[in-house]
């Protein structure tokens, strides 16, 4: 399947280090030479669920089809404003489309998972156009008084539409070429929430062994990405760009360094949107594309980690 459009929704309220600054023990140097982050969007006003319609229905326009078209959505979500129903659910009662919808919770991994879903769907002949959509927000769980912590995230949602194309199934394809996702839930415990409905009735606050956490995501990144060339028969060297999940700097330079893909290759967009989970993949797939970084024929390397641990990598040529 093939990327045939991609859309893009930010919350208007911007968070920057120095306002960070006015109210926790830390400074803009502290925060950048950790994380490389200079600002974040929170939201204020508006609602998950609308963010996620508005990034829905700019990738429908940008494909050029209309809601009718799209078979299926499935969207990676962490927190919405409902346990039930799924935010899939509500979108697509937002953008009028008349489908089968279903969420996925794979963290911040969520959006390669997702993508991993309507690849199998497509191919199996089950739909032909499908609505992938990241919406997240962590700020919602995190304690705006942990400087470890409230310093890392942002909101946002980003989406794109899969359209079933015809292929050799070898290299020479357009769209995507292979996934490879992974699981340890051994190790949940560090990266999760305090928070449940069966455990206190609510989303609790974001904890996280930070060197662990570390430790576990550059070669979890690294294999991400190796294994799925691997299985796409691609050389890393034939890699035009690499989008990670934006979760930090330090852990993308990392990672660009062990694959040794030169980081004018890397798509890092982590500066101004933070962490924001599932959706930094997508919102960074969709700014390089309104950028006109990508040109037909490039062939982009994908990877994320997040909780659970989750992780994976996917091999995409436009």
């Amino acid at each position: 399947m093939k990327i045939i459009g991609t859309g893009r929704a930010n919350p208007a309220k911007i968070v920057t280090n120095a306002m960070l600054e006015e109210f926790l023990d830390t400074s803009d140097e502290w925060i950048r030479e950790r994380t490389g982050m200079t600002e974040r969007h929170v939201i204020s006003n508006e609602k998950l669920e609308d963010l996620a319609a508005e990034a829905a229905r700019k990738a429908i326009e940008d494909a050029g089809i209309t809601p009718e078209d799209i078979d299926y959505i499935i969207c990676s979500n962490v927190v919405n404003e409902y346990i039930t129903p799924g935010l899939s659910c509500i979108i697509q009662g937002a953008i009028g489309a008349k489908c089968a919808c279903v969420d996925v919770n794979a963290a911040c991994s969520g959006f390669i998972y997702a993508l991993d879903m309507a690849d199998d769907r497509i191919k199996s002949g089950k739909a032909k156009t499908i609505l992938v959509v990241a919406a997240e927000e962590p700020t919602r769980m995190v304690d705006w008084k942990d400087r470890s912590i409230c310093v890392l995230f942002g909101d946002g949602a980003g989406a794109a539409i899969f359209r079933a194309a015809e292929g050799t199934g070898d290299r020479s394809d357009t769209g995507i070429l292979a996934t490879k996702i992974y699981a340890d839930g051994s190790q949940y415990d560090h990266l999760c929430s305090d928070g449940g409905v069966s455990l206190n009735q609510k989303a609790g606050f974001i904890h996280m062994d930070g060197k662990e956490v570390f430790k576990v995501a550059i070669p979890s990144l690294v294999q991400g990405v190796e294994e799925s060339l691997k299985i796409a028969g691609i050389n890393i060297n034939e890699v035009n760009w690499y989008v990670p999940h934006q979760a930090n700097l330090r852990i993308i330079d990392s990672v660009a360094k062990k694959l040794e893909i030169d980081m004018d290759k890397v798509v890092v967009t982590v500066d101004h949107h933070g962490n924001t989970s599932a959706a930094s993949i997508p919102l960074a797939l969709a700014e390089s594309f309104a950028a006109g970084k990508f040109k037909k024929g490039d062939v982009i390397a994908i990877s994320a980690m997040g909780a659970g641990f989750t992780w994976g990598g996917m091999v995409i040529r436009i």
